[in-house]
C-alpha cells in the first residue's frame, strides 16, 4: 500500500470533492489524511515546503500540490477507466476560476449569524483580501446571476450530448464542474434549488455524478503519512523540457506559487520543468528529501 494515493483533505472541501469523485470514477482504492481546514497544519508543511492549499496528494516520497496535478497523477496512476481527454483541462481551470468565484460569495453572503472569526482571519491571509462579509451579501445578487448562466451551460452541453460532459462517460469535466454544485447544495441548499429550476439535464447530472461514490479510502494517520515519504525515496522519473520557458536547469535554486491566492512560495532545486508540472527537491528533518509537483496553468515559477 506504500505506492497508492494519500489524499490530505477535509470533509468540507470543494476541491477535494473533485478529486474523490475522480478517485470514485476510478474505483480506486487510497488513503485518506484528514487536516484542518485552517492554518496551522504541521503535518502537512513539512510534505508542501509552506503551501497551504487543500488538497494536497502523496505517492511516498512525491508530493502533489493543485488538483490540477493531483488528477493528471491520478490518471497517471490508474490509466483506466480514461478520465482526460479533449478539452478537459480547459473546463477544470474555468471550473476553479470564474465558476468558482461565482460560488464562493453566494455562499458565504448568504450564510446566517457570525462567521467564525478564525477562519475569516485564515482565509484573509489565504487570499491576501479582507474577508468581508457586508461586500459578499452585496455580491450575491450578482453572482448569481453569473452562476445560472454558466450552470446553464452545463445544461446546454448534456441536453445535446447526453449522460455526461466528458463523452460517453464520466470524466474529468464531469468531476470539475460538478464541484460547484456540490459546494452550493451543501451550504446553500434552497438557493442552488432556485439556481438549478428548469436546468432538469444538469438535475439529473448531477444525481448522477453523486453515485459514482469517492471509490475506496481508507484512514490514515498524519503522521503515519509522514513517516512513509520519509522511509521512500522520490521517483525521479519526471522529463525535464530543455526549451521550457521558465529557462533553469535541473539542480537550479528555483521557487513556485500560485498565481491567484495562497501565494506562499515554495522554494527548492529544480528537478524538471514541462508543460505539464514542474517539479522542485526539497528536504525537511521531518520527511527527509521530497520532490513536490505543480501544475504549470495557474503557477508562477522563477529562479530563487
Amino acid at each position: 500500500m506504500n505506492d497508492s494515493l494519500i489524499l490530505h483533505h477535509y470533509d468540507t472541501s470543494p476541491f477535494s470533492e473533485k478529486i474523490r469523485v475522480a478517485l470514485g470514477m476510478k474505483s480506486a482504492a487510497w488513503r485518506s489524511v484528514k487536516i484542518p481546514n485552517i492554518m496551522p497544519k504541521p503535518d502537512l508543511m513539512p510534505l508542501t515546503g509552506g503551501y497551504r492549499r487543500t488538497p494536497v496528494a502523496q505517492a511516498g516520497a512525491d508530493v502533489f500540490c493543485d488538483t490540477q496535478v493531483i488528477l493528471a497523477e491520478v490518471e497517471r496512476m490508474t490509466p483506466e477507466p480514461r478520465l482526460v481527454g479533449g478539452l478537459d483541462w480547459a473546463v477544470n481551470l474555468w471550473a476553479d476560476r470564474p465558476f468558482f468565484m461565482a460560488t464562493v460569495p453566494i455562499i458565504f453572503g448568504s450564510l446566517k449569524g457570525e462567521i467564525d472569526p478564525a477562519f475569516a482571519k485564515d482565509r484573509e491571509q489565504l487570499s491576501g483580501r479582507p474577508f468581508d462579509p457586508n461586500a459578499m451579501r452585496a455580491a450575491v445578487g450578482p453572482m448569481k446571476q453569473q452562476w445560472r448562466a454558466q450552470a446553464a451551460w452545463l445544461n446546454q452541453q448534456l441536453a445535446a450530448d447526453g449522460a455526461w460532459l466528458a463523452g460517453e462517460r464520466p470524466g474529468l469535466a464531469d468531476a470539475a464542474a460538478y464541484m460547484n454544485i456540490w459546494f452550493l447544495e451543501r451550504n446553500a441548499p434552497q438557493i442552488a434549488a432556485e439556481l438549478l429550476q428548469g436546468l432538469d439535464a444538469v438535475q439529473a447530472w448531477k444525481r448522477r455524478v453523486a453515485e459514482i461514490g469517492h471509490g475506496a479510502p481508507s484512514e490514515l494517520d498524519s503522521t503515519a503519512a509522514l513517516e512513509i515519504a520519509r522511509t521512500a525515496e522520490p521517483r525521479g522519473t519526471d522529463t525535464h523540457d530543455p526549451a521550457d520557458p521558465l529557462g533553469l536547469s535541473p539542480g537550479a535554486a528555483a521557487f513556485v506559487m500560485a498565481d491567484d491566492y495562497g501565494r506562499d512560495r515554495v522554494l527548492g532545486r529544480l528537478v524538471a520543468a514541462n508543460p505539464e508540472r514542474v517539479v522542485i527537491a526539497r528536504e525537511d528533518p521531518a520527511v527527509g528529501l521530497v520532490h513536490v509537483h505543480f501544475p504549470r496553468a495557474g503557477y508562477i515559477a522563477g529562479p530563487a
